[in-house]
């Protein structure tokens, strides 16, 4: 994907109940992308969004549609 390195975070709005994803927005405005990953599975896979998908997705979770 990339050489940089990615800053995974995941949202205030997680709690820590277990079933959290982590994203690296940082990659948004250089890449246009978006990565996504399990905080259960830090070095597991991640996918990759488009920085629209990514924001789509986030307003359907929003209006509860997702």
């Amino acid at each position: 994907m990339t050489t940089e390195t990615p800053r995974w975070f995941t949202s205030s709005y997680s709690n820590n109940g277990g079933q959290c994803v982590e994203v690296a927005a940082d990659l948004a405005a250089s890449h246009g992308l978006v990565p996504v990953r399990d905080s259960n599975n830090p070095t597991g896979p991640a996918l990759h969004l488009t920085a629209p998908a990514f924001s789509a997705f986030v307003a359907g979770v929003k209006t509860g549609a997702v």
